[in-house]
């Protein structure tokens, strides 16, 4: 029988019915269910029509790939019910990368997420009382523990991010009125998001006051009128200003809201808790320092320098913070009981100072010894195993990320990886490609692999994925 047409080539082909009652697509809708499977046979046999369409096919062609169509229906629901959110490996020496999701959750906090998670629990149910109770009382009574000095003692609530968290605290203490904040201070954060239109959100009035570079604490004093409801400091986490510049301090911002009966917020961002100078991270502010020098609440992250889940969290006076919590915003803003389990775990790493457990701040603090051995470790592997690969160990700086401590660097030991065979921008693409990503970065026609953020686990992969490349 001589075919001539396309639609003569067509009559090959079965219908969808037809191919779903294949005993291998059976076995698959069964496994996957009978949607997911009928939209991709749809797909599979939409494909093969347009190869025909386009002359590409001979009958026998056609028949090989009627053939192959249960293969090629497997193929195309394995991608489609695929997970889009994946791990992967983060070789970019960028601890707190916002793309790849920020700071990792210790084993102790994946613990103890899925140990809450999996049942019930008591988040809003005093045990004691027997009585209804609020969720706050598992992170408040950690935190008070981490924040209260002698002087005063502090509450803290959570909500699901700092944007948040400003956002809250600026219509629950300044909605219809006036805040002071410094031109200076007026920043942009990740995603476009800008300090004046989350204040514009929040109902507050923003009123500017110095200039970008220097602002005095008279500048604040001389714009307070009977309107001010708010001192604003916006902590500078994703840029520097040098050169010319003035800033009063928080004693002094503290001491004028005082003076007025004006409270004092700032926002912290990072939410540093541990000292960075003990990795020789100059400048960042620490929660605790605010609230010592009189600052009346902070917002902060969680999953910054705090090395927690993603939160906003809000700390200060506790008549303030009650108010806060007061507003109607609150209940939309809140959080899980995943978030306070994971949170609750790393608070209690840190009180008892075991900051390993916490992987954010186990990666700061790796020293360059330990940098060392595992980059030749890893070199030694990859020149044994890929002998296409031109493998070197050289210094070079690692950044802490996610808008916190702008221009700190901390000495680390990369990987340098030269292929033979391939361009670097087509190798790092291939790693990003693998079956679990590896994230890099490229300098100088070179691929580099900085192992601070890369678990020693991990590295076994990062292996087979370059031999896997270089065949």
């Amino acid at each position: 029988m001589s075919f001539t047409s396309n639609s003569d080539l067509f009559r090959l082909l079965p219908s969808v019915d037809e191919l779903l009652r294949d005993p291998r697509v059976e076995a698959l809708a069964s496994k996957n269910g009978r949607a997911p499977t009928l939209a991709v046979a749809r797909i599979a046999l939409e494909r093969l029509r347009a190869e025909i369409v386009a002359g590409n096919l001979d009958e026998a062609q056609i028949k090989a790939k009627v053939d192959d169509l249960p293969l090629d229906v497997e193929r195309l629901l394995r991608e489609s019910l695929r997970y889009s959110l994946r791990p992967v490996i983060n070789a970019t020496g960028v601890i707190l990368h916002t793309n790849l999701g920020r700071a990792p959750l210790g084993r102790v906090a994946l613990e103890r997420v899925t140990e809450i998670a999996q049942g019930y629990s008591n988040l809003e149910f005093d045990l004691t009382i027997g009585e209804r109770g609020k969720r706050d009382v598992h992170l408040d009574r950690l935190f008070a523990k981490l924040l209260n000095t002698a002087e005063r003692q502090v509450s803290t609530i959570a909500v699901n991010n700092n944007a948040a968290a400003v956002l809250l605290a600026l219509n629950a203490l300044a909605e219809g009125g006036e805040v002071l904040v410094s031109r200076g201070e007026l920043v942009e954060i990740g995603g476009s998001f800008r300090i004046p239109d989350v204040m514009a959100k929040s109902g507050a009035i923003l009123c500017e006051v110095g200039t970008t570079n220097r602002t005095r604490i008279g500048d604040y004093e001389s714009a307070i009128t009977e309107k001010t409801r708010l001192l604003l400091r916006v902590h500078r986490s994703n840029f520097q200003i040098v050169g010319f510049t003035e800033q009063p301090s928080l004693q002094e911002l503290a001491a004028l809201g005082r003076k007025h009966n004006v409270p004092v917020l700032e926002d912290l961002g990072s939410g540093e808790i541990f000292d960075l100078r003990h990795v020789g991270v100059q400048g960042e502010p620490m929660i605790a320092e605010s609230l010592r020098a009189g600052i009346d609440v902070v917002t902060y992250s969680g999953d910054k320098l705090l090395g927690g889940p993603q939160a906003g969290l809000i700390s200060g006076n506790r008549e303030l913070v009650a108010k806060i919590r007061a507003n109607p915003l609150f209940r939309a803003l809140r959080v899980d009981k995943m978030f306070y389990a994971a949170l609750e775990a790393t608070l209690l790493a840190y009180l008892r100072e075991d900051y390993d457990s916490i992987p954010a701040l186990r990666m700061m603090r790796l020293t360059d010894e330990q940098l060392t051995h595992r980059a030749r470790r890893l070199a030694e592997g990859l020149r044994e195993e890929c002998p296409g690969l031109a493998v070197e160990v050289e210094e070079s700086r690692s950044v802490i990320g996610g808008g916190s401590a702008p221009g700190a660097m901390l000495p680390t030991r990369i990987v340098a990886i030269k292929a033979e065979k391939l361009g670097a921008d087509a190798l790092v693409e291939r790693l990003r490609r693998w079956e679990t990503p590896i994230i890099a970065r490229v300098e100088d026609g070179r691929v580099l692999l900085d192992l601070r953020t890369v678990e020693p686990e991990q590295e076994a992969t990062i292996v087979a994925a370059l031999v896997g490349i270089a065949q």
